[in-house]
């Protein structure tokens, strides 16, 4: 990472989308692109992230549109994370449904089954981890879902009665895509992130996050936090809805890399990703994914996600998951980690910049309020849309 640990070290190289919201007499969100270091508002070109990943001249576009400059992108990010007044990052897409898979690495699935059946009581984890292991019998990072290893190890599992529905999603054919929040509903770094008053047992997810256009082409990748609520998701896999999606639950950004011929798939394929906690309480915790180890491609994630079963007229953002689902004990013996309001929450990739987040209570954070709705007529007043 550079000096300030939220921009991709190949800064110079990389081609960085995005919004930022800007103050009166904009008093609305614009779409910038950052260049030698410089944001440049390009909404008078494309009123909508959406609209520009959605260009087959995206890359062109980006590099190139005439756009007025909002200043160094260093200042912006340090302003943005400071709450300054003035221009502020966003979350880097709009229009956009945010999808999310589920269980894409052997460590996270572990982590399920033990949701599952401690039924939400953190003190029964380190219990039931030993176990599982032990059980289990074998390393589910070498396993294929949906190959004749995997399928042998489920009859296993069957003839046990160990079989889980985080197993079948896990090792099965059929991966887990689940809408995580609706478009407009992300917040960006700098912002707070929310868990509900009545959980006890919650943590980040650090993830990698692909754009996705309206063909199902991947054309680029960010970072995401999928904010989980391990004890209510443990209670019942109907509650994903409750754990998963609440006021200031999903976090993105700090902007979209675009592909091109510097960045690209293979580069998200051997990406690592980390994961900072800092608490007022003194507590520090650290942690890294390597997306070498997922077990799913991201491609195929993509195939299951859309195609003629399903399409997204303006595109989608995807989660690819993720393999750390934090442990360490935070209240003290077997207790497992759960956040503390206050926590500052960093999700790092070198060639992706940090995301920097603070978690409060999803009831006291600022409403979500600006939709799509909002939006139009913002871009309308502006004279962007008719």
């Amino acid at each position: 990472m550079n000096q300030d640990n939220s921009l991709p070290v190949d800064l110079d190289n990389a081609l960085l989308v995005g919004r930022v919201w800007r103050p009166a007499p904009v008093d609305g969100p614009s779409v910038v692109v950052v260049r030698n270091g410089e944001v440049f508002d390009i909404s008078a070109v494309a009123p909508t992230v959406a609209d520009l990943l959605d260009r087959p001249d995206r890359v062109v576009l980006a590099k190139g549109a005439a756009g007025e400059s909002l200043g160094d992108v260093r200042a912006l990010v340090a302003a943005t994370i400071q709450g300054q007044d003035g221009p502020r990052l966003l979350a880097p897409c709009d229009l956009q449904p945010i999808k999310a898979a589920g269980v894409t690495f052997a460590i996270s699935l572990l982590e399920r089954l033990i949701e599952e059946e401690a039924g939400g009581d953190a003190s029964r984890a380190d219990e039931i981890r030993v176990r599982m292991q032990a059980l289990i019998g074998s390393d589910l990072s070498r396993l294929r879902p949906g190959s004749a290893e995997a399928i042998k190890l489920k009859a296993e599992m069957m003839e046990r009665g160990q079989w889980s529905q985080y197993l079948e999603v896990g090792i099965g054919p059929d991966a887990e895509i689940f809408s995580k929040t609706p478009a407009m509903a992300s917040v960006g770094t700098g912002a707070q992130i929310g868990v509900l008053p009545e959980s006890q047992w919650n943590n980040p997810e650090p993830e990698i996050v692909l754009a996705v256009d309206s063909r199902g082409e991947i054309v680029g990748a960010t970072l995401g936090n999928d904010v989980n609520l391990r004890d209510i998701e443990g209670r019942s896999a109907l509650l994903l809805t409750k754990a998963k999606d609440n006021n200031g639950s999903c976090a993105i950004g700090p902007f979209i890399r675009l592909f091109d011929g510097d960045f690209d798939l293979d580069s998200v394929r051997q990406a690592d990703v980390s994961l900072r906690i800092d608490g007022t309480d003194g507590f520090h915790l650290d942690g890294v994914s390597h997306m070498r180890e997922i077990s799913r491609d991201p491609q195929d994630l993509v195939r299951q996600a859309f195609g003629a079963h399903h399409q997204y007229p303006d595109g989608f953002m995807l989660f690819l998951g993720t393999m750390f689902s934090p442990s360490q004990d935070r209240k003290g013996p077997g207790t497992g980690f759960t956040h503390k309001l206050g926590d500052r929450v960093e999700i790092a990739s070198e060639r992706l910049g940090a995301l920097v987040n603070e978690v409060r209570l999803s009831t006291e954070i600022a409403p979500w309020t600006f939709g799509v709705r909002a939006l139009y007529a913002n871009l309308a007043k502006r004279g962007l849309v008719r």
